[in-house]
This record gives C-alpha cells, structure tokens and sequence, in this order.
C-alpha cells in the first residue's frame, strides 16, 4: 500500500474511533491516532488469533480497532 493509502487509512481509522469513544480531535490527532492504532493492531490482533483481510477495506477495520484500543489505553493513563 501507498503512502497516500495509509494517509487515508489513518484519517479514516482515526475519525472512526474519535466517532466510537466520543471526544474531539482535529485532522492530525485523527491521523496520529490512526496510524498509532494500525500498528496497535498489527501487534495485537495476531495474537489474539484475529485475521482480517488485507485489503484496504480490512486495514481500516483493523487500524479502527487499534485506534480504539489505543485511545482507551491512552484516557485510562492520563485519567480523561
């Protein structure tokens, strides 16, 4: 995949956990959170014994999910 692709895909994965867990965030935290989550899920989900497909639309299911572990894990710590 592009860069332009994981660009998308972290804005997207971003967005949809901002839109899940409630809160707010500009086009950077999003994108941030994103690609943060992606590499969350690249580490957890195998592990869990979750296979997504590779496919653009499975790296936006699975980058979304690492998102939102991502941001619980994140307001649990700093207590928001």
């Amino acid at each position: 995949m592009g860069i332009i692709a994981w660009i998308v895909v972290g804005l997207v994965a971003g967005w949809l956990a901002q839109v899940i867990l409630g809160g707010r965030g500009g086009l950077l935290a999003n994108l941030a959170v994103g690609l943060v989550g992606a590499i969350v899920a690249g580490a957890v989900l195998p592990r869990l014994g979750i296979f997504i497909a590779a496919d653009f639309l499975g790296n936006i299911i699975s980058a979304t999910i690492g998102a939102v572990i991502f941001l619980f894990i994140w307001r649990a710590i700093r207590g928001a």
